[in-house]
């Protein structure tokens, strides 16, 4: 069998992002010769500290050169030395938009019981995928100031929706649900819905008692792309209620799909039921482009060099990482290390408080590989 080879851009970025990324690409590196894989890196100087040193903070020429991977491996952008949403915005949002990252997929999935803050839930209770439209909405900076800085200060802040946008992101998540089961039904499902041949369950977050004209859209949408997925049961959720069901019973969820804003909101409560943000990984999809995988939390800069963070959100993005550029098996023998390490290892999930450093912990994930 020939080797298959994949060119990928990595971007440290700030704080401990770069001591993560060196730990996913370990354990990457430890995959690849057993499942016949070659991965070239290319590194980029991206984040913080470029920005303070030159004024440039994402230059068109190197989003250029990002355009011609498939994939993007990001450790983290942000910095105490540089106003908060400059880089976030010149880095992660103008990555999103100008590549045309549209799906935001983040998986909860809690891989043991002892990292969860809710009383008597157990894996097979949190193992839930969101995915988040990631172009529209609030975040296309739509809007403006009147007045500004005076009494009669009026901001407008817009959420952009648009049919191809929100039917794009609702096609990719039934795409998803439907992929996820393999034609198995859901446990989830009721018995006489499964009598009925369904296999998975696809529910929309939104506010359409409140939000009427861009929850219209998304409602309206949902249940007519939806008449071409007969096997997968439609539900809706608004997203206060979604919230409260995340934290009493979370196993009620299969496959999410929401707006940009709310997906940003709760795949962070996901983040904490399936055990921190030391566990959480996202993947900021195109799926005929190039795709950004990244660990969901900050910069952490108060432990920078200090060997302490937690690498496995990272090591999981890389996970992901395989999983979207079709290496499924070496995916999944990623995960399978990461919960074996997760539950016979660590003592916490929390930085400084592992029973092992950075490093050791990548050590850990790389031999079980």
């Amino acid at each position: 069998m020939s080797q298959k080879s994949y060119n990928i851009a990595v971007i440290g970025g700030d704080g401990t992002g770069p001591e993560v990324v060196r730990e996913a690409i370990k354990v990457l590196d430890a995959a690849a010769p057993k499942f016949n894989l070659k991965l070239n890196y290319t590194y980029y100087d991206i984040g913080g500290e470029r920005y303070l040193k030159t004024g440039e903070v994402l230059p068109d020429s190197v989003l250029a050169e990002l355009r011609k991977f498939p994939a993007i491996l990001l450790g983290a952008i942000g910095h105490p030395g540089v106003k908060p949403g400059i880089l976030e915005k010149g880095i992660l949002l103008r990555t999103r938009f100008e590549l045309e990252q549209y799906i935001n997929l983040r998986p909860v999935k809690l891989y043991d019981e002892r990292y969860c803050p809710l009383k008597d839930k157990k894996p097979e209770d949190i193992d839930f995928v969101v995915v988040r439209e990631n172009n529209e909405g609030l975040y296309t900076g739509a809007g403006g100031f009147v007045f500004k800085g005076t009494p009669n200060e009026i901001a407008v802040q817009e959420s952009i929706n648009t049919r191809r946008g929100v039917e794009r992101c609702l096609r990719f998540a039934f795409d998803f649900a439907q992929k996820r089961r393999g034609g198995k039904p859901w446990r989830g499902l009721k018995p006489e819905e499964v009598k009925e041949g369904k296999t998975a369950q696809l529910t929309l977050c939104g506010k359409t008692n409140v939000l009427t004209y861009a929850f219209d859209l998304w409602e309206r949408a949902f249940h007519e792309v939806g008449q071409e997925y007969p096997k997968i049961k439609r539900d809706y959720t608004h997203v206060d209620a979604t919230t409260m069901w995340f934290v009493k019973n979370p196993e009620w969820f299969d496959v999410i799909v929401t707006d940009n804003m709310f997906g940003d909101i709760i795949t962070d409560l996901g983040a904490m039921i399936q055990g921190g943000m030391g566990i959480a990984a996202g993947g900021n999809i195109n799926p005929q482009g190039t795709s950004m995988f990244e660990p969901i939390g900050g910069s952490a800069p108060k432990y920078t060099g200090m060997n302490v963070i937690n690498p496995l959100a990272a090591i999981c993005a890389g996970q992901m990482m395989l999983d979207f550029l079709g290496e499924t098996e070496a995916a999944a023998a990623i995960e399978a290390a990461v919960i074996k390490v997760v539950r016979e290892k660590l003592k916490s999930l929390a930085a400084g408080r592992m029973g092992y450093s950075t490093t050791e912990v990548g050590d850990l994930v790389a031999s079980f590989v």
